[in-house]
């Protein structure tokens, strides 16, 4: 199914003690780049993240957030250092004796004395972490796959009614051009018949000329390979792999084939059509760069 690269998904998981939360949210962008944003505790499993999130999306730029929390008793415990202890009141007693001072140590004293007491951070089983985490970001890539299905659905379908409104524009131009060339001839005679009066007219060298005239304007292959774009551009939208820069591709290759429509158009009808022509295959370009 057509994505377009603008979505949001978010997914909060809560396993025992410990609670995650995941929001992610996308915009345009060439390539695939991520930005995440998580504790310092779950920085080892960026690798991770980064091989999960690829199962999800191609391209666009990515932002994730992630937060965590413990809410256990035994996350921190309390260490003691005897050894540092020990030497603090070795040196308190020899300050003591030096300048003839009050030995007035507390063992509140002591325990606010740096790195004799200090909190430590219990080890974490990894498998334990990740598998909370996983199902936290599982939830939020597919609530993010969704918004951007929904979304890639509706530029599918603007994008498909823009190249119907285009085939018609082709259709004009493709019926309009023997008009035109049967327009010139008429002209071409009338020019012709006023300024040799009597004179009879040379039709060979009439039909020479519009021979000539036909073969300027002529813009046959153009309207096929035109018509061949929005067909395969309408084909292409069936595809299960990101699709944006083939669809990119085919309009540049479709903007190509309206210019040169456009520069060999003698009349103002075919102008003004292969302009509409060129406006509508810009706006389908720029839907085309929300499109994964």
């Amino acid at each position: 199914m057509i994505k377009s690269m603008t979505g949001f998904g978010r997914c909060e998981v809560s396993e025992a003690e410990r609670k995650f939360t995941v929001e992610m949210k996308g915009v345009n962008h060439r390539y695939l780049d991520v930005n995440i944003r998580m504790p310092k505790k779950l920085n080892f499993f960026e690798t991770s993240i980064r091989s999960l999130l690829k199962k999800y999306v191609q391209r666009g730029k990515v932002d994730i957030f992630i937060t965590y929390e413990d809410m256990s008793e035994s996350q921190v415990s309390l260490k003691y250092n005897q050894t540092l202890a020990t030497e603090y009141i070795e040196y308190f007693k020899r300050m003591r004796d030096e300048f003839s001072l009050d030995n007035d140590m507390r063992v509140s004293t002591l325990a606010r004395c740096p790195e004799v007491l200090t909190m430590e951070e219990q080890v974490v089983d990894e498998e334990e972490l990740w598998s909370g985490l996983k199902k936290a970001l599982e939830g939020a890539c597919t609530q993010f796959v969704e918004t951007r299905e929904a979304e890639g659905e509706n530029l599918k379908k603007d994008i498909i009614a823009k190249l119907d409104g285009m085939l018609e524009s082709v259709s004009y131009i493709e019926e309009r051009s023997p008009q035109i060339i049967s327009e010139y001839r008429s002209k071409l005679e009338a020019k012709v018949k006023e300024l040799l009066s009597d004179t009879q007219l040379d039709e060979g060298r009439i039909a020479a000329e519009v021979v000539i005239f036909a073969d300027k304007i002529c813009t046959d292959e153009e309207i096929v390979r035109l018509k061949s774009h929005i067909k395969h551009m309408k084909e292409t939208f069936a595809s299960e792999e990101g699709i944006g820069r083939k669809l990119d591709f085919i309009a540049q290759e479709m903007n190509r084939e309206a210019n040169t429509i456009l520069s060999k158009a003698n009349d103002m009808e075919v102008s003004n059509h292969a302009i509409d022509l060129k406006t509508e295959i810009e706006k389908v370009r720029e839907q085309i760069q929300n499109i994964e």
